[in-house]
């Protein structure tokens, strides 16, 4: 069969000196019909050369599907006289968020529900099915209720572009406002009487940078603003603290932050900074009651690599800071969120995710224990300002997702329910692992693995493998629990994470280890944490595929230029391969705000130099055998655009690669929406990986 061709139309693009032909830029133009007809040729050509794996797609659908109790309810959480969930029902797309009443005030036990049995005084708020009714795409950008239970506000997105539609429904009456205010950003949150909606907009670049005040049942036009950010670096964002005392107003690029408060009583007052803006601190702060005494808790980068937590009056931040948790290399503090009695810590030490209890009398930090050698946890929160416990998710390579509240004052873990998998699952048939590898540099890099017993342990012989890697924004891919994975596993084939530099595994000096003009770290570790897995009998060029999204997806267009021979295939997700290009254009979104983790190439030559250099489009090789590339984008990301996989692909095809694009027509940057949409999508990638690494035909 042959693949579609991009006409070639060439531009010439120069910066410093430097003379491109681009030519396949045209395709940029979205509402084009050439362009619009190529990449539905392009789908029409990824399907057919697909098609020999349809029975194996629907086979691992199925799989998914099996493992998956499609009918089922989360863990009520518990807010004023109302214990809160949402369902999930055998048949339909999406959730249904429901509340139900306390039956005590003192009661902090949520409900045991049963999908079999009616919840006594149930009510539904929102039913995703319904609202996402006559769309191809549906998304909740905001979800909010009142503090007095009697008003409800949604956020919708049925095209993918993160642009939602705000509506406020009366609880009591059981119908919506006449409000109706479009083109908001996610995020929106009520007031604490519920009488104003707080919530954000977007400039023409797609950064959120303005904040406005709604009054319920006004017309939109007439909503006050009470924040916008001029400088193009920074984006916005607004919500009240816990104890509902102040109004927040966030303005953070990658590298400085700012933080301004707003007396809840009085939203319509100027806002004041707790501290100035200064170039490279970042910080973030939360309120609380010590001793009678209204404090901040900040958490911040002030001289303090990994961040330190400090205590200040409110009335004064900028007076004295008490040190509460002093700043500890390798130990990175990312938040501190504050109740009533205490305050839950979170932090990274030793490439895992912490949580611990802060005590307000002695600022002692408790740790909560797990006794798994990987795992991922973190705190959900709690919308209360005094309860007796934290809500936790757990997860791990091979316990499913956990749902955990911990007793502070006894200390205890109490289980609240483990996300079932169906068809006899044991976490004992599976292992886990982390191993490390050695950069070139001398760097030791990080790798989990998991694996299933009965094939053998890692290293015995080699096997298929998959390789995932992200490795930007500080970003830290967790070894959590992952349904769909099973039936890759269940064949044989070794699941590994390379926690490369550029990420927030290792701490902040690993993220600043992997960007700006150090950002070909990243490449080089997972090109070195490959050739570990093969040099160490894990796995061999010819039965390895690796993975990325996003950045993640620049992670595999580099690797694919740097070392194709290592890999049998590699999967892209709406990879972000045509950086230079893009970060060369500050009319596009996120552009000027990137430039703090890649550095601006438009007006420093060295950046350009330096990004040219490995920016996956600009550097496909002739004369190399490339591995077997599916590249998957749509048509509405917001984030990186259709056209940066589009112009890989066709220039991959012009040095014989084996590309493949597949692009969905109503999608944003997360892929389709709808629980069974995105099953088959994952089972469409699956499937594929499998036919590279030579286990398609075996049977889970």
């Amino acid at each position: 069969m042959q693949p579609p061709v991009a006409d070639a139309r060439p531009i010439i693009r120069t910066h410093h000196g430097d003379a491109v032909e681009d030519r396949y830029e045209w395709l940029r133009a979205k509402e084009d019909a050439d362009v619009l007809a190529h990449l539905t040729a392009e789908n029409s050509f990824t399907e057919a050369r697909t098609a020999h794996l349809e029975p194996l797609r629907e086979r691992i659908f199925e799989e998914i599907k099996g493992r998956t109790l499609e009918t089922d309810l989360s863990v009520p959480s518990r807010r004023g006289d109302w214990w809160y969930y949402a369902r999930t029902v055998e048949g339909r797309q999406y959730g249904i968020h429901c509340r139900a009443p306390i039956a005590d005030p003192s009661d902090w036990t949520p409900p045991l529900l049963s999908p079999d049995s009616d919840v006594p005084g149930e009510q539904v708020l929102l039913d995703g099915n319904v609202e996402a009714d006559g769309h191809e795409f549906f998304s909740l950008g905001s979800l909010d209720i009142s503090n007095d239970g009697t008003r409800m506000l949604y956020g919708v997105d049925t095209a993918g572009d993160e642009r939602y539609t705000l509506r406020i429904r009366d609880l009591v009456a059981g119908a919506d406002f006449g409000d109706v205010i479009e083109g908001t950003f996610s995020g929106a949150v009520f007031s604490p009487d519920g009488r104003h909606v707080v919530y954000t907009t977007v400039d023409d670049a797609w950064r959120p940078d303005t904040v406005w005040l709604h009054e319920v049942g006004t017309d939109a036009a007439s909503d006050r603003k009470l924040f916008t950010e001029p400088d193009e670096r920074y984006w916005v964002g607004a919500g009240f603290t816990r104890s509902d005392k102040y109004l927040v107003i966030g303005v953070g690029s990658s590298i400085t932050s700012e933080e301004f408060l707003v007396d809840a009583d009085d939203l319509t007052a100027e806002p004041r900074a707790v501290w100035p803006r200064r170039e490279g601190v970042e910080y973030s702060l939360t309120h609380a009651v010590v001793g009678g005494e209204d404090v901040l808790y900040i958490l911040h980068n002030d001289g303090a690599l990994d961040f330190e937590l400090v205590r200040v009056a409110a009335s004064d931040p900028m007076g004295e800071r008490h040190v509460v948790v002093p700043h500890e290399p390798g130990r990175r503090l990312l938040d501190v969120s504050a109740y009533r009695d205490w305050a839950i810590t979170e932090y990274r030490r030793d490439g895992l995710a912490r949580v611990g209890i802060l005590d307000y009398a002695t600022d002692a930090v408790r740790e909560i224990g797990f006794d798994e050698e990987l795992y991922a946890v973190g705190a959900s929160g709690s919308a209360e300002w005094a309860p007796p416990v934290i809500r936790l998710g757990f997860a791990s390579f091979v316990t499913p997702s956990t749902v955990f509240d911990y007793d502070v004052e006894r200390a205890q873990l109490l289980l609240r329910k483990q996300q079932p998998v169906l068809g006899g699952y044991d976490a004992t048939e599976y292992g886990q692992e982390r191993v490390w590898a050695t950069a070139a540099d001398g760097t030791r890099i990080p790798v989990s693995l998991v694996w299933k017993r009965s094939h053998g342990h890692p290293g015995d012989a080699p096997r298929p493998l998959h390789l995932y890697g992200y490795g930007s924004y500080e970003h830290s891919i967790e070894p959590g629990f992952s349904v769909a994975r099973l039936s890759l596993l269940d064949r044989g084939v070794i699941f590994a994470i390379a926690h490369v530099r550029g990420g927030g595994e290792m701490g902040r000096q690993w993220y600043e280890d992997g960007k700006l003009l150090a950002k070909r770290n990243t490449f080089t570790d997972f090109v070195d944490v490959a050739r570990h897995l093969v040099d160490q009998g894990y796995t061999q060029p010819d039965r390895l595929v690796a993975e990325g999204g996003s950045a993640g997806g620049l992670l595999m267009g580099a690797v694919a230029n740097l070392a194709p021979e290592l890999f049998a295939g590699i999967v892209a997700g709406v990879p972000f391969v045509d950086a230079l290009t893009t970060i060369l254009d500050p009319s596009l979104p996120l552009t000027v705000i990137e430039w703090d983790e890649w550095g601006d190439p438009l007006h420093n030559p060295d950046v350009y130099a330096y990004m040219k250099s490995y920016s996956p489009y600009e550097n496909v090789r002739e004369g190399v055998t490339y591995p077997r590339i599916l590249a998957v984008t749509s048509l509405n990301d917001t984030r990186v655009f259709y056209v940066e996989p589009a112009k890989w692909v066709a220039r991959l095809r012009e040095v014989g690669a084996d590309a493949l694009l597949k692009c969905e027509m109503v999608a944003g940057h997360g892929g389709v929406s709808g629980r069974y949409n995105s099953w088959r999508e994952r089972a469409f990638e699956l499937a594929w990986i499998l036919d590279v690494v030579g286990a398609a035909e075996l049977t889970s």
